[in-house]
């Protein structure tokens, strides 16, 4: 069945602001799989930090793996999971950074020890000593003593632009609900899917 293109984020809207609701902390946290170049998937979790029509974004350090292989493959799926709800929302598609005014906008509402870690922090890469990135901090926090802190230019925003939609919601028996989304250039088509 075909249906209107603002559908599916309508009703992730809907389930969104639930969630907000019952879910005490980080409602907006979702599960980021990614692939490297060879197909060897990660997974990991991230915050979203908004959503709309065009899709859905979370920040990250470029640098860090999840951030090369996204940059390498241009291609990831997210996992929103509220088990008080007994809901779920899969969203599989491509993904591009967002522009650099929009990372600098959401950067400037970051608490300003966050926007300092972001700079002493190499994201992904081995540690040495937890010592060593105590003293970058205390490096990067002198450095900026005073001044407001930019935005590293190796960190910033990605925008997922679904392909492919999935709502699920636990049924009795193990007999869930799901609704399969698939973008078209008309609009969604959507499909029940066997639980």
């Amino acid at each position: 069945m075909r249906v209107a293109f603002n559908e599916p984020f309508e009703r992730f809207r809907a389930l969104f602001v639930e969630a907000s609701r019952a879910v005490p902390r980080d409602p907006n946290a979702v599960t980021l799989a990614t692939v490297d170049a060879s197909g060897r998937p990660s997974a990991r979790v991230v915050l979203m930090k908004e959503f709309d029509e065009h899709g859905f974004v979370f920040f990250t350090n470029y640098l860090s793996r999840k951030g090369r292989e996204l940059d390498a493959t241009h291609v990831a799926a997210l996992c929103f999971y509220w088990p008080s709800l007994d809901q779920q929302v899969r969203v599989e598609g491509t993904v591009a950074r967002i522009s650099a005014a929009e990372s600098d906008a959401y950067f400037a509402t970051r608490p300003r020890i966050s926007q300092l870690g972001a700079w002493a922090s190499l994201q992904s890469e081995v540690l040495d000593q937890r010592a060593t990135l105590e003293q970058r901090l205390r490096e990067v926090t002198a450095k900026y003593q005073g001044h407001e802190v930019p935005r590293p230019p190796h960190w910033g925003g990605y925008r997922l632009t679904p392909g492919a939609i999935e709502f699920w919601r636990q049924g009795e028996f193990r007999l869930h609900h799901r609704a399969h989304y698939v973008r078209s250039a008309e609009g969604w088509d959507v499909e029940a899917l066997n639980p």
